[in-house]
């Protein structure tokens, strides 16, 4: 875990909106945290809860229209980057904040070969020459366990597998020395021997160069792996935030309850059976009164249909947005809702 306090990262109140003939999808919605020097932050969540516009909106991805950043600010070592130019905004890109993508083969330029897109971000951050970037792309391409990294240099996206492609990414994000890496969903499509072996690599690797990571996924498995901190997303917004072994250990809030009861346990009878979240997730441009979590929560009470909970602390670098976290402990995952229904 990581020791230092030194912040590298800070969001406060971001708000990235898609305006849409159905309404204002509200995607993030006041979301804040901080990224520690040389920690793992994972973003967990289902499909649609903003993990990912959360990281677009930190590299100012956001396609506009329909997306903008209407809220918020988001600190590199105390520089606001949702106020710099476009073309300072781009020197950041790939230098000091890399990103790998959910999908490497829609992410890599299907003309170009996988040599000149390394040296691309080497030539324009490190300032080297194209036989020194070339040279340092053989490198970066051996160090991420390509076995033939010479021949790779010449070869184009699509005589390579999932995996391999997924590898070179990592060497594009790597090669400059970033301070931060967004890995969004690094392992998608991926078989699960290789998914292991790229997260144990951009483990290793992000330790070597003291790069702090936000690890977006929907496996808490590979979240109880490797990362430091958690923050557990839903419609837009943290609500629940904490160590792994806090969010693991002492769960406080009914959807991160539901998300630890659909995961395999090994401490588990053969036979037990899983426990889906019932419900669908909500329409971000419909969003009812309240806790945006309620018609699907079973410990509800009255007041959740009248008042959206706070990030509350419940415990040191512990926080949970529900009205009722403190008694969660204390009551049954399939106890039935207090109050009146809505």
């Amino acid at each position: 875990m990581a020791t230092t306090t030194r912040n590298v990262l800070e969001v406060r109140d971001l708000r990235t909106y898609f305006y849409t003939q159905d309404g204002v999808v509200k995607a993030v919605d006041g979301v804040s945290f901080d990224l520690k020097e040389g920690e793992t932050l994972g973003l967990v969540g289902e499909s649609g809860c903003g993990k990912s516009v959360t990281a677009l909106s930190i590299m100012r991805l956001i396609p506009n229209p329909p997306g903008r950043t209407v809220g918020g600010q988001v600190l590199l070592e105390g520089s606001d980057l949702l106020k710099l130019r476009d073309r300072e905004m781009r020197q950041i890109r790939g230098g000091r904040i890399a990103m790998v993508f959910q999908e490497p083969m829609s992410s890599l330029n299907p003309v170009l070969t996988i040599g000149r897109q390394i040296t691309e971000a080497l030539e324009t951050h490190l300032k080297l020459t194209r036989r020194e970037a070339r040279d340092r792309a053989g490198e970066l391409l051996a160090r991420v366990g390509l076995a033939d990294p010479k021949k790779a240099l010449d070869s184009y996206p699509h005589l390579f597998s999932g995996g391999m492609r997924q590898r070179v990414m990592l060497a594009m994000a790597l090669g400059c020395n970033p301070s931060i890496l967004l890995a969004d969903e690094p392992t998608t499509a991926l078989d699960v021997t290789i998914q292991a072996q790229i997260l144990e690599m951009l483990k290793r690797l992000t330790t070597e160069l003291g790069t702090a990571v936000i690890l977006i996924t929907h496996n808490l498995g590979v979240v109880a792996r490797y990362a430091d901190r958690v923050n557990i997303m839903y419609a837009g917004k943290i609500v629940e935030t904490g160590y792994a072994r806090d969010i693991y250990g002492n769960p406080r809030h009914p959807y991160t309850l539901g998300l630890l009861a659909t995961v395999p346990r090994l401490d588990q009878p053969k036979r037990a059976r899983l426990t889906p979240i019932d419900g669908m997730p909500p329409d971000l441009a419909h969003l009812a009164p309240g806790c945006s979590f309620r018609p699907r929560c079973p410990y509800a009470v009255a007041r959740c249909a009248q008042e959206e909970p706070p990030l509350t602390p419940v415990g040191e670098s512990h926080a949970s947005a529900c009205w009722v976290a403190h008694t969660l402990t204390e009551r049954s995952p399939t106890a039935q809702r207090q109050g009146d229904s809505p």
